[in-house]
């Protein structure tokens, strides 16, 4: 990167927002899809800078010669990784071991703990990225849980810099967090930052308390006080691009397939779910409560019918294979049970959806649920407020997903309840109009004034703050 730009904003993700492909030979770059990306891109492109993480596999050094000039063009800078480091460090340790234990499921952790070292090598490669492309005055934002030691690292080559540091994930209660091995590396890592946040209250909480007595350092009102430096700890909790997915539901495209679904649907509720295939979003529970609801009243088969798309993620972990064929047995039991000739009660599309694709099932849904066991925020809900131009249908939401602190109008449920799950859905089936219309405005204005641009300035500008304290 060269050295005459001005300073700005060094933005540190796991990933770049862009992607390498390489088609015959050739080597270009396609935007990246998910909510970090699109979350981050409109604060690099106003503030300037540089976004440092990973383009994915480029093997050869002729190769990443090639991607490095086409990063460049767009303020970009690499990181590679050997396969065997992409392994142990984003599979082995990030979402083997961090994973589930920020997430509440530590019957999910291995009972080897791998990747350690490497997970701590590559946090180091990050931070040396870091080192060589900082200018004096950059403000640094590292993200998420795949790169929770590069605050402190940074900080030591550059005790004057201002760093921040956002956790996309839970932060789990202390006796869980507690469980990890290299538990107090991993806080001392984020000791580097100035600001740490975190989408929950709840969420900073028990990062205090876990800090507090595992490092032996003072908690304040405000966060953490080391020697001569407050760590200042917030809540942020993150939005979408709103007017991106408002304009998406209004073109004509959509439209057309809205229009598409809502026929083949005929006068089916359609209750929609979209969530990674992971064991946090506790599908196989809400397959459950169907399958229960349907059993409890047969005749709902022929009045709804319930769309779960689930997109592909980390196929080569064992327990998410487990995870597929228990939902690929559950939805054949049902559909063989409660289907007609006419329809299925269930579909199961397991695919990655365009945002255009999405956008057309989130307008068709009279119901949308999103039920995970534990989620950070879980932006789905929030698109799908942000998708209802008419100010109608129902959301049915996890009370343990960070949204639910926002989003009080859902109809809040405790997912390991399958009686509240089953009683929520024919709430909101049988919800009248007036009622759908004062919740879901009620939602909208939440989701359209707090939205992705909301949340970068708000984090931003306590950063900036948080250097003068």
């Amino acid at each position: 990167m060269s050295a005459a730009r001005k300073s700005g904003l060094i933005l540190v993700s796991n990933r770049l927002p862009v992607t390498v492909r390489q088609d015959g030979g050739v080597m270009s770059l396609q935007q990246s899809g998910g909510g970090l990306a699109t979350g981050l891109r409109g604060a690099h492109e106003k503030r300037g800078g540089v976004w440092i993480g990973w383009p994915g596999d480029v093997p050869g050094t002729q190769n990443r010669a090639t991607v490095d000039k086409q990063l460049e063009k767009i303020s970009a800078v690499a990181v590679y990784l050997t396969r065997r480091e992409q392994r142990a460090f984003y599979e082995d340790f990030s979402n083997a071991a961090i994973w589930p234990v920020f997430h509440d499921l530590i019957e999910q952790l291995p009972q080897d703990i791998l990747g350690w070292d490497t997970y701590q090598a590559v946090n180091r490669k990050f931070a040396d990225a870091v080192l060589a492309n900082y200018r004096k005055g950059d403000v640094i934002w590292v993200n998420d849980y795949h790169l929770m030691l590069v605050p402190q690292m940074v900080r030591e080559a550059l005790p004057g810099a201002l760093i921040g540091f956002f956790l996309h994930i839970p932060f789990p209660p202390p006796e869980v967090f507690r469980v990890l091995p290299p538990r107090q590396e991993l806080l001392t890592g984020l000791l580097g930052a100035d600001l740490i946040g975190f989408h929950t209250k709840t969420y900073a909480d028990s990062f205090l308390a876990a800090a507090g007595p595992l490092l032996a350092v003072r908690t304040t009102s405000t966060g953490l006080r080391i020697g001569r430096r407050n760590i200042r700890v917030g809540a942020f909790p993150m939005g979408i691009d709103a007017e991106a997915w408002q304009s998406r539901a209004r073109s004509t495209k959509v439209a057309k397939e809205v229009l598409a679904l809502m026929q083949d649907a005929g006068k089916r509720k359609i209750i929609l779910g979209i969530d990674r295939m992971d064991y946090t979003k506790g599908l196989p529970r809400r397959i459950h409560a169907i399958e229960r609801l349907l059993q409890t009243d047969p005749t709902l088969a022929d009045k709804m019918r319930f769309i779960q798309v689930a997109f592909p993620s980390r196929e080569r972990i064992e327990s998410y294979a487990g995870l597929r064929r228990q939902l690929n047995e559950a939805v054949g039991r049902i559909n063989a049970t409660f289907g007609s000739p006419r329809s299925l009660p269930v579909h199961l599309v397991q695919r990655s959806f365009s945002d255009d694709e999405v956008s057309a099932l989130y307008s068709a849904a009279d119901v949308m649920m999103v039920t995970p066991l534990r989620d950070g925020m879980n932006l789905v809900a929030k698109e799908y407020v942000a998708s209802r131009l008419h100010d109608d249908g129902v959301l049915i939401l996890s009370e343990f997903a960070g949204a639910a602190d926002e989003l009080k109008d859902a109809i809040l449920v405790n997912p390991y309840n399958t009686e509240s799950v089953m009683d929520a859905i024919k709430a909101a089936i049988a919800m009248p109009l007036n009622e759908q219309f004062e919740r879901m405005t009620r939602l909208r204005e939440n989701v359209l004034k707090k939205d992705i641009h909301y949340w970068t300035e708000t984090f931003l500008s306590e950063l900036t703050h948080a250097a003068e304290r």
